[in-house]
């Protein structure tokens, strides 16, 4: 999806100029662009046998819904969830759980009207 949405319309062997070497198969992009189109996340255009593929969702609309999903089926549908998963692990410093706390402050502020406190 990434080169689709950089490319904004492409056959598969346009897709494929854009891969680093070793550059996979044609075979395994084709297939990849079909089941991303059963999916509903790309369209094509016939030109004969050939088809030009283009994204039906934007990169936000595509990342909005796979996190909603991912957020579902591994957290039981619960943010809270996620964000105790998050800061559990270790991987996180406090800079990290600090700049998350930030912009989690700024959104409550900005939901409660500009509330400060």
């Amino acid at each position: 999806m990434q080169v689709l949405w950089e490319l904004e319309e492409a056959f598969v062997n346009e897709l494929i100029e854009k891969f680093p070497e070793p550059k996979p198969a044609y075979n395994t992009i084709s297939t990849i662009v079909r089941i991303l189109e059963k999916k509903g996340f790309v369209g094509h255009k016939a030109f004969g046998k050939s088809h030009q593929y283009h994204p039906l969702m934007s990169k936000k609309e595509y990342a909005d819904k796979y996190f909603s999903h991912f957020v579902q089926k591994y957290f039981s549908n619960s943010y809270q969830s996620l964000v105790s998963f998050l800061t559990r692990q270790e991987k996180l410093d406090i800079k990290d759980m600090e700049a998350i706390r930030s912009l989690m402050d700024e959104e409550i502020n900005k939901q409660k009207g500009g509330e400060n406190g």
